[in-house]
């Protein structure tokens, strides 16, 4: 229950505020707080969101010589903050009603009076207005879901079809029917449904009185309690709650809006999605704003793979980051249409892919050449079903032929080159050179001749070469002497031994040692090569890009 008695303090305000109130920027009520001692202290709120009396804070900005006129809509504002605190939404409702001359829970005295105040200055539609922005702004600086973000009603606005005079547009968690009332133009019939009470209620009295006829918003659980059970739309549209696993799934199990396939517990957007396609006339579209993640999630694959097997979904549109405000993570937006005849010319048998994550947040919307591509639905259907444009448009925007090509001379050059890393090797005069006689690499380090700067000793004299001492350490003999018991490898400096022999035999056997390393290295790259060139043929010639010759 809402508690209408303001707090001592007065009006409270945030440090944004504060920057309106003194035409500023919210980086310079950050640095007048660290600046100045006297700068008043946190009156509520959290250490990472303080809220400050306004009072307090009209007085330091008036000894600052910062502060400027207050208006009485911004009073208003800071008057209802005080009042309702997290429960704004019931005092829009209540001052929409007012203006409305509708019954129903009344305002106080102060907010009654400064609300008669404006409208006789005003228009009620301004002021309605003006006071939804500025809760719009305060959800968005508070990362809060409650409303769609402006850059999503954007775009939503941008994707969405032409429609006729006289359509219905539908939107089963309408908020405070921002996204509704932005899409659907004048003459459409809008109809909605939001779970909270003053949300539905302030969002049909905003409408009235911005003279919007043909909006009918009810109150409810759209997924446990359906109002519109009978309503077939030509345009669905949707920002639902994201991330909710108590959506209903136990007394739904058995539900007919379940035509794709039952969502698991986690997966409460595709049990919205399903719900909107359900309240889709033939033809309709289908406008549902995702998480990236959606696109992916194992436990939505059966779901989604149905999406794309009978032609529903039309467009994924991967949206630039910051496009929801509330996070920085990419959002989606999915467009399904439902069939008019699934056996007819109407069957549709591509996915348009959009990936828009490289351009601005407020960039443009339209996408590039490089930014789109019609995937067939054959390449979804298969273990993952995984519907992320990026993964998508990589594949199909990869220069497919120049790749093969780079690829295919690199290997042809380093194979001609492995020969040639190859020492010449003659037949050897007797036994291994181990078998005879031998000084252990624990001997030479005692007597300074190696050091160890890194994982592989070196030579630390003249009289021992480097190639030769670390060729002998890699035989199979010292790697034997550096295997344990439980035949793990771990180098032992202490147990192996290098033959002894004069500097110039040590450097002949260094210098073969050395090639013997090139080569490997060589072979090592013409792994990696053989790897990358089969990979891209193969998928070069499964995307049609690249074809066998003749």
């Amino acid at each position: 229950m809402t508690d209408n008695s303001a707090p001592s303090v007065g009006p409270l305000v945030t440090g944004a505020e504060i920057a309106r109130l003194a035409g500023v920027t919210r980086a310079a009520v950050s640095n007048w707080r660290r600046r100045y001692d006297d700068f008043p202290a946190p009156a509520a709120g959290a250490a990472n969101s303080p809220l400050y009396a306004l009072t307090e804070v009209q007085e330091w900005l008036d000894s600052q010589r910062k502060g400027q006129e207050v208006s009485p809509e911004v009073e208003l504002w800071q008057a209802l903050r005080a009042v309702y605190g997290e429960q704004m939404v019931s005092g829009l409702a209540r001052i929409a009603a007012a203006l409305a001359d509708q019954k129903g829970p009344g305002l106080p005295d102060d907010i009654a009076a400064r609300v008669q105040a404006l409208a006789r200055t005003g228009s009620s539609v301004d002021l309605v207005n003006g006071l939804t922005e500025r809760f719009m702004d305060s959800a968005r600086r508070a990362g809060s879901d409650q409303v769609t973000p402006e850059r999503v009603v954007r775009a939503v606005r941008h994707f969405a079809p032409e429609l006729p005079s006289g359509a219905t547009v539908f939107d089963p968690a309408c908020g405070i029917g921002v996204l509704l009332l932005s899409v659907a133009s004048t003459g459409t019939r809008c109809r909605g449904q939001e779970v909270d009470d003053d949300s539905a209620r302030f969002a049909q009295l905003r409408a009235d009185l911005l003279g919007r006829s043909g909006v009918h918003i009810v109150a409810g659980d759209s997924l446990r309690a359906d109002a519109w059970q009978d309503l077939k739309a030509d345009l669905v549209v949707c920002d639902p709650p994201a991330g909710v696993t108590e959506w209903g799934r136990e007394e739904l199990l058995l539900d007919s809006r379940w035509d794709l396939g039952t969502p698991s517990k986690a997966e409460g957007e595709l049990a919205w999605l399903q719900h909107a396609y359900a309240h889709t006339a033939p033809g309709g579209h289908v406008l549902m704003v995702m998480p990236a993640s959606v696109a992916y999630r194992k436990a939505g694959r059966r779901i989604r793979a149905e999406l794309v097997r009978r032609g529903i979904l039309r467009q994924v549109t991967a949206l630039p980051p910051g496009t929801a405000t509330s996070h920085a993570l990419p959002v989606h937006l999915w467009c399904l249409r439902r069939p008019e005849n699934t056996d007819g010319p109407d069957a549709h048998h591509t996915v348009r892919m959009v990936d828009l994550t490289d351009n601005a947040p407020d960039g443009d919307l339209e996408p590039r050449s490089d930014q789109v591509a019609d995937v067939p639905l054959i390449e979804f259907l298969d273990d993952t079903v995984d519907l992320t444009p990026g993964s998508r448009l990589r594949s199909r925007h990869r220069d497919y032929p120049g790749e093969y090509t780079a690829l295919r001379e690199e290997l042809e050059d380093q194979i001609r080159r492995l020969a040639a890393l190859l020492p010449g090797l003659a037949t050897g005069d007797g036994p291994g050179s181990l078998d005879g006689a031998t000084t252990s690499v624990a001997d030479l380090a005692r007597a300074g001749l190696v050091a160890y700067d890194g994982p592989e000793p070196v030579s630390a004299s003249e009289q021992l070469d480097t190639d030769y001492l670390r060729g002998f350490l890699r035989s199979s003999a010292n790697a034997r002497r550096s295997t344990s018991a439980s035949g793990t490898y771990r180098f032992d400096g202490r147990g192996s031994r290098i033959p002894r022999m004069g500097i110039d035999d040590q450097r002949r056997y260094g210098s073969a040692f050395r090639a013997l390393s090139a080569f490997e290295e060589g072979m090592r790259k013409v792994d990696e090569l053989s790897r990358q060139l089969a990979e891209v043929a193969r998928d070069g010639l499964a995307t049609g890009a690249l074809a066998p010759e003749e």
